[in-house]
């Protein structure tokens, strides 16, 4: 499964991760990978909530700017 995802820093400090397609699944983190990865398990763990699925793997396209922390939920 391909999911796009927006990673920004966070004001205070590290970095936070959302996916724009799951409304409400967001992470925080000291570095990106640990966002990202905290994001993937995140989304794993949406998709079974919502219909008993656990994809094998989740593949993230990261929105490679930062996106300003105003703009991430």
């Amino acid at each position: 499964m391909k999911v796009h995802i927006q990673v920004a820093r966070d004001k205070r400090k590290g970095y936070v991760a959302s996916c724009p397609s799951l409304p409400g699944c967001t992470c925080h983190g000291n570095t990106r990978e640990e966002v990202t990865a905290k994001l993937i398990e995140a989304i794993r763990g949406y998709l079974a909530a919502l219909g008993n699925i656990v994809p094998e793997s989740v593949h993230v396209e990261e929105d490679v700017r930062d996106v300003p922390p105003t703009q991430v939920t």
